[in-house]
This record gives C-alpha cells, structure tokens and sequence, in this order.
C-alpha cells in the first residue's frame, strides 16, 4: 500500500514519503535552517501550544509570520497544541466549547474554543494548520477514547468552519485509540464534515492526522489497526502519522499507507548522545569508540560522517560540549530524511517491498 504524493503549499511542493523535523519553539534544537535546507527538509514542524505562550501569536503575525521569525522559507505545520495541552492532564477541563488549561509558563488559566486555536493557527501562518482535538492516552477505557472522539470531531466541524485563511490549510485528525471501531467511526465523522462543509460552499480538509499512537502502547499494538486507520481516509490526501519518528516504524507504516511523519526522536537522541546507523542504534559514550577514526556509519553521507569521527563526537559527548548533540542532530535528521527518500524512490520503482523487505532483514531493523 506505499504511495508516492506530491503537495503543494503556498511555500513549494512536498513529496511523500517523508519525515518532518520537529522545530517546537520556532527552531529544531542545535540546526540552523541553513542545515535544514541542504539536508533536504521538506516541511518543518512548529508547535502551537509554545509559541502562543512564547513569544505570542501576534509577535510571530507582526515578526511577518513563522517563516520570516524563524528564517525557514519552506512549507511549514503547525499542530493545535492539543496533544501539550493534554499531556497536563491534571490541569486540564474538557467542555463542548473547547479546553482550558494552566500555562506551563506562568500558571495562568487559559481557554481555547476550536474558533480561538484556528485564529492562533493562523496568526502564527504556517502553511498547514492542525484541528483542535482531544489526544486520549494509553491505557484509557474505551468509555474515554470514545469521549475524546465526540470532543475531536465536534472541535473538527468548528474548526472548519472558521478555518479562513486562503494559503494555509487545515487537516483534520482521527482519533480512536486502539479501538479499530472507534477509529473507523472518527474518519467517518470527519469525511461527513467536510461533505457537509463543501454542500455548503465551504472547505474541505487538506489531508488527515492520525493522532493517538506512540502514546505509549507497544508499536505492535499500534499496527493491529493502523492500515485500517490508513487505507480509510481519502485516497487523494497526505495520510500523516503524528509523533513518530523510529526508523522500523517508519518503513512499516509506509508499507501501510501512511505519508507523512514527525518526531522528537533524532533530536532528542542526539542530546542523550546516540545516533542512529545502518547498524542500529550506537551510544558515543562507549568507550570502544575512544580511538575509532571512522565516520559515525560508512554508509552515510551526511556532513557529520564526512567531516568527524567517531573518536572526536565521543570526546565531544563525554566533555558535554553542545557542538556534539549538534553534529549528532545533524546525522540523525539526515538518516531518517535520507530513508524517505530511499522508500520514495522505490516506490516509483515500484519496488517497495524489496526496499521493506531488505530494510527488515538488515541489522538496524530490530533494533530499532
């Protein structure tokens, strides 16, 4: 079921499969945009919930929009912030007309309609806006994932609704769990919505979310139902699988169906020390890398493995100099941008599962 798209956005077209950079804060953490671009970034993602506590929706609108504020001329995304507001869940208070929540920042309580967060979205400008919806956690009951499907797909309808602004679109988000029923059901809605929406002269979504996996389950979990999840939403439209970036997952869920991705993940690792390889995973603080003068993985051609060795980014891990979760950031982007456009490619070689099946004989495959 892999598929190769192309998508075009008011800052340039972006061809699926992909992987999105996580950039939370208006920056992916230790990249410049320089970087980004000449590592082949295709959209990078910016997260609503922090930039409208800092710096503000109107100092991004008045900076000239995410694109000029961060130097990135690119297609960018920004998420609801549901999935930050709803990790607080102590804090949190569901209603119909939205959620409202204590600011990590100053304590402050702070309301968001579906109508609010569009408007924030907006101001914000980046050229893929995400609804506002409820991400249930794992385990839940189903009584709650049900509940948090009838809050998303209200906040979806709304969201649309007041969804304006004519160069950036808005995707929808299934939710649903692990409950394959549920799931089916929170497509279902969102492709009434938009049917309802366009009868009426308006909108429909751009592409669908699929949010609520990696929220903690066992990945085999989530496969049990996710090219069901997949292979249900329109044909014609990215199908994006929110908050995963594991190398594995990637190429399986491709296999699926699914186009688009995005993750803390190589970043994160980076900082921890780790970089990912056509090997597996390898932690630079092991001693056996001390007095090895090789590239991080030989079969890399990021700048990081044709500049530095393996000696040099362990010292710089084990003195905790930040040029080495730079370097490090670097490389990790570069592996999971450079292994979608591998599966692109063979996508339209039609080749795809001699790319997937080589992918999981390889030694990297289980260990990721």
């Amino acid at each position: 079921h892999a598929r190769a798209l192309a998508y075009e956005t008011a800052h340039g077209t972006f061809r699926t499969p992909m992987f999105m950079p996580v950039g939370t804060s208006a920056t992916v953490k230790g990249v410049t945009t320089d970087q980004l671009r000449d590592l082949g970034a295709q959209v990078v993602l910016a997260n609503t919930y922090h930039l409208a506590m800092r710096p503000g929706a109107d100092l991004v609108a008045e900076a000239g929009g995410i694109h000029r504020f961060m130097n990135y001329d690119g297609p960018m995304l920004t998420d609801s912030g549901g999935f930050q507001v709803f990790s607080l869940a102590d804090t949190v208070k569901l209603s119909d007309d939205g959620v409202t929540f204590k600011s990590i920042y100053d304590g402050s309580n702070i309301h968001w309609s579906p109508e609010e967060n569009m408007a924030i979205q907006e101001k914000i400008g980046a050229d893929i806006a995400m609804q506002l919806d409820q991400c249930a956690p794992y385990p839940a009951t189903r009584e709650f994932v049900a509940k948090a499907v009838d809050y998303s797909s209200a906040w979806a309808r709304r969201c649309l609704a007041a969804h304006t602004r004519p160069d950036q679109t808005l995707f929808g988000i299934v939710q649903g769990g692990m409950h394959l029923d549920l799931r089916l059901e929170s497509v279902r809605r969102l492709r009434e919505i938009e049917e309802e929406s366009l009868a009426a002269g308006g909108r429909r979504f751009g592409g669908f979310g699929i949010g609520g996996y990696s929220v903690g389950e066992d990945h085999e979990v989530m496969f049990e139902t996710l090219g069901d999840v997949a292979r249900a939403c329109p044909e014609d439209r990215p199908r994006y699988l929110m908050g995963v970036g594991n190398p594995t997952t990637l190429v399986r869920a491709v296999r699926e169906g699914v186009d688009m991705f995005d993750c803390v993940l190589p970043t994160r690792t980076a900082r921890m020390g780790t970089a990912f390889s056509s090997a597996g995973r390898m932690n630079m603080r092991n001693a056996k890398y001390a007095r090895n003068f090789g590239p991080l993985d030989a079969a890399c051609t990021c700048p990081t493995c044709r500049n530095y060795t393996r000696a040099y980014i362990r010292h710089l891990v084990k003195q905790n100099e930040m040029l080495g979760a730079m370097l490090l950031s670097v490389h990790n982007l570069h592996f999971l941008l450079d292994l979608m456009r591998r599966a692109r490619e063979a996508v339209l070689a039609d080749a795809y599962e001699d790319f997937y099946q080589a992918w999981m004989d390889s030694p990297a495959a289980a260990d990721y």
